[in-house]
Parts: C-alpha cells; sequence; structure tokens
C-alpha cells in the first residue's frame, strides 16, 4: 500500500500513553497536524519517521515498517525538527549536508562532492568548510532542511517549520516548501500555516479529535481553543 499507514497505532513511554488508537491512511500531498502542547503532535511524526517503535499497532511508509527497515525509510522519509541545534551533528557545512548521503550508502568523497555541488547550486559554495556555529538561526534551518532534501526523500516531515525565524527568513522557507514536490506533513500552532493544506489531523490528549478539510477542522480548532482559553482552567498540576 502507498502513503503512510497507522492501523490502532499508539504509542506509551515511562508508564505514560503519549499516543492511543490512531488509524490513518495519509497520503495527500501536503497535510497539516495541529493540537495544544502535550498532543502528541512530535511524537507522531517521530513515530512515522521510524525513530520511535509503536508501543501497539502498527505503522507502515509506503508498506515498510519505518522503525526496523531504516534503509526504506531514508529513501522515503525525512524530517526536520523544530530547533535545527537538535538536528546537526557535524561541525562544518559540507560534512553535514553530506551525512545523509553517506547513511544512504554513498562513498565518503563522493557525498561531500555532492554537498559541495548543491551549495554551490544555491550560490553558497563558500559555505563548504564554514563552521556550523557561524551560522544564523535562520541560516541553520536552512541547512537542515537542505540536508533532508540531499535525500530526496518521498515525504518531509516539518515540525513547527517557521518557530524562532525572524520575518525574511520564514517568507524564504515558506517560498521554499511550496516549491518542493514531496509530501509535507507540517506541524503547526499558527492556523494560518496550514490552511492551504489538503488535509488537516487534530490531535487531542494522543487521540484523533478531527480529520478533513482545513474549512472544516480549522474552525472548529480555533473555537475550542477560544473556549479553553476562556474557562481559564489551568490552575491544576499536571502531577
Amino acid at each position: 500500500m502507498t502513503g503512510i499507514t497507522l492501523q490502532d497505532a499508539g504509542y506509551a513511554t515511562g508508564g505514560k500513553t503519549i499516543l492511543s488508537g490512531l488509524s490513518l491512511h495519509l497520503t495527500e500531498s501536503r497535510i497539516g497536524i495541529i493540537g495544544r502542547n502535550g498532543s502528541g503532535k512530535t511524537t507522531f511524526l517521530r513515530l512515522i519517521a521510524g525513530l520511535i517503535a509503536p508501543s501497539a499497532g502498527t505503522v507502515r511508509v509506503d508498506g515498510s515498517d519505518p522503525f526496523t527497515d531504516r534503509k526504506a525509510a531514508l529513501a522515503r522519509i525525512g524530517i526536520l525538527f523544530q530547533n535545527p541545534e537538535h538536528q546537526i551533528l557535524f561541525p562544518t557545512v559540507e560534512e553535514e549536508l553530506a551525512f545523509g548521503l553517506r547513511q544512504q550508502g554513498m562513498p565518503q568523497a563522493q557525498a561531500l562532492k555532492a554537498a559541495r555541488a548543491a551549495l554551490a547550486a544555491e550560490g553558497r559554495a563558500h559555505w563548504a568548510g564554514a563552521a556550523v556555529s557561524t551560522l544564523s538561526g535562520g541560516q541553520k534551518h536552512w541547512l537542515c532542511l537542505q540536508a533532508v532534501l540531499m535525500m530526496a526523500p518521498a515525504t518531509i516531515l516539518l515540525d513547527e517549520p517557521f518557530a524562532g525565524l525572524d520575518l525574511p527568513s520564514i517568507v524564504r522557507v515558506q517560498r521554499r516548501l511550496a516549491a518542493l514536490p514531496q509530501r509535507l506533513i507540517t506541524i503547526s500552532h499558527d492556523t494560518a500555516a496550514v490552511a492551504g493544506a489538503d488535509r488537516v489531523i487534530w490531535l487531542e490528549a494522543g487521540r484523533l479529535r478531527a480529520d478533513g478539510p482545513p474549512a472544516e477542522v480549522l474552525p472548529a480548532f480555533t473555537a475550542e481553543m477560544a473556549r479553553m482559553g476562556a474557562a481559564d482552567a489551568d490552575a491544576d498540576l499536571a502531577g
């Protein structure tokens, strides 16, 4: 089966259930994921990416288990984390770009050559040997996205892709993402960021609250958030 399929999937850790009872078949080109903090959105992306295994049910990406078949997952799924500091592993730009290609089996010298060619194509050839620590926040976001694109995945998972960026950087990232042919699955607290999606999934306390066109799901989500905000019911301790 093509696309991303979850069948009664769930995830629990440390005795706490994060996700439960998720059955979805994701095939659309642009999918938005919304929900409050702690609703399980990021865990949902990590489950699809195969970074964690489901505690219950199954997750399949184009028929393969992304957790057990990592080679297949690397060709099909890329993930862009909210904080680039959680994603960057290497000291120089070219090494960071080459890493994913090396994971896919490309020899080191060839991977570095491909990284330099990609930088040159973007007018950033002078970045190749630069220390990642010298890049701005927006430039680190660009680097992480470019590293994902180098691996040519069919689907890219985006965890709050505009968080921490200034307006010019947001515009640049939006323009780049809009032009991509890949399927994009985007987490965002900003409903406007997913208003143009083909499908929006609303997670609440780790369960599916709503799933459908943005014109149906987003007004319901906004109304519920307004209702909860008006109730001022955040005095209880998490425990």
